[in-house]
């Protein structure tokens, strides 16, 4: 039986029977796939090697591989992590020995969400890789850096899919509408250009979701004759269940996309920085986590330089919960563009890691007796509180020359003021208190 021959069923969705067949027919991936590329050059001179293809859904991974092992005539076999464990793999293993010695011929072992696997089922097909029983071939969603063991990388090449573009998803549909074999084609469907377009643009560089779409509207289209057309109704109605865009909750892109909106705040962006709050909340991301993560920024980014931007932060965190989304998601727009035109101070920040790093350096040093509290006869006989010095009753509100460190412990400037908005006046007023104990010292 072909490689492909089960997606000529025509009761199998339309994005599995349009699977390319050869390389020629595969859309996107121009960086690894055009000539002179390097997965491309290993193809042609039969390099087969262990592989891991990182990329979002839709992007080809599955059918890549296929192709693979069918250009370099090897038995595909294929697993789901999430479905499979060391017995299939076992089993796996065990077919393509098989196969090696009555056909005497390799193996392409596809292993889909590979991420999913744990460290035992990893290790458990790495001797056959090792020995070359297999040619392996993982495909992943997650950053194979974080998800998969540095036994499994060494052995493998990772290589990097993208996101279909517009173009790309829209030579996948005309394909689609016009192959009477494995397609559309022998249903003289009519469909406008535009709402092509449209419907690739929804389906956000995915091409099994924009197969799917395009089925579900084709299945929808009203007969007229001979032909069957699909009406812009239609389409407005299939896009209108699905315009959400691609938002991993819990994966690489999340963390991705929260760092684009915080660099952006930080970079004084603050259009950029809209954006990136729109693709979250439009991809799914859950309100409150922003409005944590703006609270953070008002400190870490803008600090004292701007001390409004971290009640306005707060502010707009309590109206989200006050009146939930979408109305409240308005209050953490207008907070994220006020971070972003805000003066920037990062002193606030480094001061408090600096003085986290000498907490734990120094261990438990003694309080100073006169910064200690005396509440009772024993402990003011003991001295503690004595010689402090009341800075109310000092001249300028100010102990000039006081010390307010352990004994032991070198002087520090943790905090240093930036010259920009409230900060600027804070130095100022630093640089003259500095002045005072300088005098103070003298004296």
């Amino acid at each position: 039986m072909s490689l492909f021959a089960e997606a000529l069923d025509p009761a199998r969705p339309l994005a599995d029977r349009m699977r390319p067949r050869q390389l020629e027919e595969f859309a996107g991936q121009e960086h690894l796939l055009a000539v002179g590329k390097p997965l491309r050059l290993a193809l042609e001179v039969g390099h087969l090697h262990s592989m891991i293809f990182w990329g979002p859904p839709g992007t080809g991974k599955t059918t890549l591989a296929r192709l693979i092992a069918g250009r370099s005539n090897a038995q595909f076999l294929s697993l789901s992590a999430v479905l499979s464990g060391v017995k299939e793999i076992r089993e796996a293993i065990a077919t393509a020995k098989q196969v090696r010695s009555t056909e005497q011929r390799g193996s392409v072992l596809f292993v889909d969400e590979v991420h999913r696997f744990n460290k035992a089922q990893q290790d458990a097909f790495l001797h056959y890789v090792e020995d070359g029983t297999v040619t392996f071939i993982g495909a992943t969603t997650e950053n194979p850096s974080f998800e998969l063991n540095s036994a499994l990388l060494s052995r493998a090449r990772v290589y990097v899919l993208k996101s279909l573009d517009v173009a790309a998803i829209c030579q996948l549909l005309g394909r689609a509408l016009v192959d009477p074999e494995r397609g559309l084609g022998q249903r003289a469907i009519e469909l406008a250009p535009a709402l092509l377009e449209r419907i690739a643009q929804a389906a956000d560089g995915d091409g099994r979701r924009a197969l799917n779409l395009l089925e579900i509207a084709c299945d929808l289209a009203e007969r007229q004759g001979e032909r069957e057309v699909v009406a812009e109704a239609v389409v407005n109605e299939v896009l209108a269940g699905g315009g959400t865009r691609r938002f991993d909750k819990h994966g690489e892109q999340f963390y991705d996309q929260i760092s684009a909106l915080h660099k952006s705040v930080r970079g004084s962006a603050p259009d950029a920085a809209l954006y990136w709050l729109a693709r979250m909340l439009d991809g799914g991301c859950d309100p409150s986590y922003i409005a944590r993560r703006v609270v953070r920024m008002a400190s870490e980014d803008i600090g004292n330089a701007d001390p409004r931007a971290l009640t306005l932060a707060l502010n707009a965190w309590d109206a989200l919960e006050r009146l939930g989304s979408p109305e409240g998601e308005l209050a953490i727009a207008q907070a994220v563009s006020y971070l972003a035109c805000a003066a920037k101070s990062n002193a606030v920040y480094t001061a408090w890691g600096a003085a986290r790093a000498d907490a734990r350096a120094f261990g438990t040093l003694e309080i100073p007796l006169y910064l200690r509290n005396a509440p009772t006869q024993l402990m003011k006989e003991l001295g503690y509180g004595k010689r402090y010095r009341y800075a109310h009753d000092e001249p300028e509100g100010y102990a000039a020359g006081e010390r307010y460190l352990p004994e032991g412990m070198p002087e520090r400037r943790y905090y240093q003021p930036v010259p920009r908005g409230l900060e600027q006046k804070i130095a100022d007023k630093l640089a003259w208190l500095r002045e005072l104990d300088r005098k103070a010292g003298k004296s």
